[in-house]
């Protein structure tokens, strides 16, 4: 049994969930059986993190690059979206649900449970749950650079056009790490304190990439449907024995925990 310093356990954690196919195939089974053996994996942990105390449980469920699989492997999974959607563990445990991505590609009616979803469980405050849908950072970094751009001023311009085509706006010199954060999709959460990956892989796949500028990274072997709250906590033990300096030394950061 891993022991964990409750005092120190990340508030945000992010997880690639990998390997479910190549489970499902160690099984003799479908890569859907593995898809689905996954969801109960996310039913599991979604528990455990809060019952740990992680403010931010945020998943890769889906990305942008998914949608070129197979047609009847991405229909299977939107139906898993929605059949997951019914469970009711965001209420059994206090967890708000959110959804992260380009919504306008998803099916209509998976959307709309997905909207439902966001809107009955708003209120639960335990933990927060985010799902990655459809979902790429360079999609996200792209439309939160059309954000800025369609509201920079531009210096060159007569007043008068400003006045005309602009109500407001920013100035580029204006722009700052935080402007760009704020126009992102995860603008309503810190960014990750660890990031793990299953399925042996070791790499990010367009995920969150600004966000994990400083993050913890821990990759495992385990595929997604056998990681268990004991693999959970062995990830974030991992992650408490690191020193997250943010640039500064060794001897600068023990100066600053000695001074709190």
């Amino acid at each position: 049994m891993v022991e964990l310093d409750r005092n120190n356990i990340p508030q945000h954690i992010a997880i690639i969930m990998d390997g479910n196919g190549r489970w499902a195939a160690e099984q003799g089974q479908p890569r859907n059986y593995g898809h689905q053996a996954g969801v109960d994996t996310v039913r599991r942990i979604t528990s455990e993190c809060t019952r740990l105390g992680v403010k931010f449980l945020t998943l890769y469920t889906f990305s942008t690059e998914n949608w070129n699989r197979p047609a009847e492997e991405v229909t299977a999974l939107m139906g898993l979206v929605l059949t997951s959607l019914e469970d009711e563990i965001f209420m059994k445990n206090n967890v708000r649900f959110r959804v992260i991505g380009d919504r306008s590609r998803i099916p209509e009616e998976v959307d709309r449970k997905l909207a439902e979803t966001e809107e009955h469980t708003k209120n639960n405050d335990a933990m927060t749950m985010v799902v990655a849908l459809s979902y790429s950072s360079r999609w996200e970094i792209i439309n939160a650079v059309r954000s800025i751009v369609s509201e920079i001023r531009d210096e060159d311009y007569p007043s008068n056009l400003l006045k005309t085509f602009r109500t407001g706006g920013i100035w580029p010199q204006d722009i700052t790490e935080e402007t760009f954060s704020q126009r992102l999709t995860t603008n309503f959460m810190p960014d990750p304190d660890l990031l793990i990956r299953t399925g042996g892989e070791q790499r990010i796949s367009n995920y969150l990439l600004w966000q994990i500028a400083y993050t913890e990274l821990y990759f495992c072997d385990t595929y997604w449907p056998a990681f268990t709250e004991e693999d959970l906590h062995k990830a974030i033990a991992d992650y408490q024995k690191r020193q997250r300096r943010y640039g500064k030394t060794e001897a600068q950061v023990e100066e600053d925990n000695n001074e709190q």
